[in-house]
């Protein structure tokens, strides 16, 4: 009996993810066909761009299956469940997620250490027309051994820098070597993925304070706002076009006589010419706006927009509120930074663990609040990314645009996802600690009372007995090494300023385009012609 019941809780948790993975997958191939260029198009980078987000979207979601889990062992009065009773059952379960971590998090290393630099530089390398295939091969190789130089190197520093030191001081150079290698086997080579991981997480913080902090921001107001008129933005784009005709023929009009124009005259006329080439392609993707249904059907969901973005920046405020009091919390009640300002349970009230552990008695929606709460991350950091482009600091390297996205394009903006993926976990447990460390699991307590004790429910935290609680692999992930904390804290502050700046700057901004980022001044004809068709 126990055994079918501990059969039927696993296939239900798994089965749940496996609906959530064929979901991950179309979503995954509609997305990248919908911003990939049809001219540049390349069928080894388009399998390894929707692989890459497919990782990162399935990632993401082994978080509320780990909660999940360990929270399904218990009942509602926290005593075990059957099938849960033997503690050999419940390793077994914890081993299940965290070798799937181990698959997952070795797969993004994979990614973003070999095969995405190896695909981006082939694709580098092929715009050189006198260059065979065998050494764009070749050259690729030769760059992507840098990145697995730069894997091998964190995976040593994480198998051989010990986080205890050896129990004996005067043991000699063989004995010290010795302890590594044992430190090793014994922990199955946790700390040295942990290391590789928690590396490129801090990459990851990076681009969640870029990225994720504005799509917070600017997604929900975007909705709020709306877009300008097609037909009132089609009249002022003519008008436009009629001054730079009307500039063009004056300049022109000098050198009728048969004098030259000056040097300035002519550049003038270079830059007039320039700018009534992007004029006349916006008046063309204008046009092509006005008649597209979904411009109609967009305008008639205005009210449905509106009412969405006024839910995504409540919870936005929802979740700034709540890393704020996590923060505060770890300032005022942690070790400090030698600790990695880690604290087990929560000091001050925090909504959203409150919450989760509110919903939890009313299956699933504890769950499904986590699943939405890691989904709505994502799709903000893909919203950010759309919106300000790929940059190395002041550089653009890369436009995010429907259709018309470059391969390369694609193939950073999934490595970045994969990177914010990374950081998101720590991101969810700052926004509610004690939930995605236990779950909703409980324990008993006996309270004595006069000559006899009462059994009373308490849920579970840090003060409770190593035997009655089982923690989220997640956690033991993202606390290997406090140093990593230190900088994930402080990365928490940093986050919350740039989403302040974010939504003052996305405030100030009038209503964007109806064509918004289809037309640049550094468009080619062809792209255009890409477009339209």
């Amino acid at each position: 009996m126990a055994a079918q019941s501990f059969l039927s809780e696993s296939v239900l948790g798994w089965s749940i993810f496996s609906i959530v993975l064929l979901a991950i997958l179309a979503f995954c191939w509609i997305y990248i066909r919908k911003f990939q260029s049809r001219q540049e198009s390349e069928v080894v980078s388009t399998i390894t761009a929707i692989c890459a987000l497919a990782i990162a979207l399935i990632t993401s979601a082994l978080l509320p299956v780990d909660i999940f889990l360990v929270s399904f062992m218990k009942h509602p009065n926290g005593t075990y469940k059957e099938w849960a009773a033997n503690n050999e059952t419940r390793e077994q379960i914890e081993n299940t997620v965290l070798h799937g971590y181990y698959t997952l998090y070795s797969i993004i290393l994979f990614c973003v250490f070999l095969w995405i630099p190896f695909v981006y530089f082939y694709y580098e390398e092929q715009d050189d027309d006198n260059m065979n295939k065998c050494s764009q091969v070749k050259n690729a190789l030769k760059y992507t051994v840098g990145f697995a130089i730069v894997c091998v190197v964190l995976l040593l520093i994480g198998a051989f820098v010990p986080l205890e030191a050896p129990p004996s001081q005067n043991s000699t150079q063989w004995e010290k070597v010795q302890y590594l290698f044992e430190e090793l086997g014994s922990s199955h080579g946790l700390p040295a993925l942990a290391f590789s991981i928690s590396s490129l997480t801090l990459i990851g913080m990076l681009a969640v304070i870029t990225y994720t902090a504005y799509g917070m921001s600017v997604m929900p107001l975007n909705l709020i706002k709306g877009t300008r008129s097609v037909m009132y933005e089609r009249l002022e784009n003519t008008e436009d076009i009629d001054d730079v005709e009307h500039q063009i023929e004056r300049l022109k009009s000098k050198c009728q006589d048969g004098r030259p124009l000056s040097s300035r005259d002519r550049h003038n006329l270079q830059e007039l010419e320039s700018k009534l080439q992007v004029l006349q392609r916006r008046g063309r993707h204008l046009e092509i706006a006005e008649r597209n249904c979904c411009t109609k059907v967009g305008s008639a969901l205005r009210p449905f927009k509106i009412l969405l973005g006024i839910v995504f920046i409540l919870v936005a405020l929802l979740f700034i509120v709540a890393l704020f009091i996590s923060n505060l919390d770890k300032a005022l009640h942690s070790a400090g930074i030698s600790s990695g300002f880690i604290i087990f349970g929560t000091n001050l009230t925090n909504p959203l663990n409150e919450l989760l552990l509110v919903l939890q008695p009313v299956f699933p929606l504890d769950y499904i609040l986590i699943t939405v709460i890691t989904m709505y991350f994502l799709f903000t950091s893909m919203a950010g990314i759309r919106n300000m482009g790929i940059w190395f600091f002041w550089i653009r390297l890369y436009k995010i645009r429907p259709k018309r996205t470059r391969p390369q394009a694609l193939l950073f903006l999934c490595m970045i996802l994969l990177l914010i993926v990374l950081h998101t976990s720590y991101m969810i447990y700052s926004l509610a600690p004690q939930y995605v460390m236990y779950g909703s699991q409980k324990y008993l307590v006996q309270i004595p009372s006069g000559n006899t004790t009462t059994d009373t429910t308490r849920t579970c935290d840090a003060d409770a007995p190593e035997d009655q609680c089982t923690m989220t692999r997640t956690y033991l992930f993202l606390h290997k090494f406090w140093f990593f904390s230190t900088i994930y804290y402080f990365g928490n502050w940093a986050f919350i300023g740039a989403f302040l700046i974010g939504l003052v700057v996305s405030c100030c901004r009038g209503k964007k385009s109806v064509i918004e980022g289809e037309v640049e001044a550094d468009d080619s004809d062809i792209s255009d012609d890409e477009y339209v068709h």
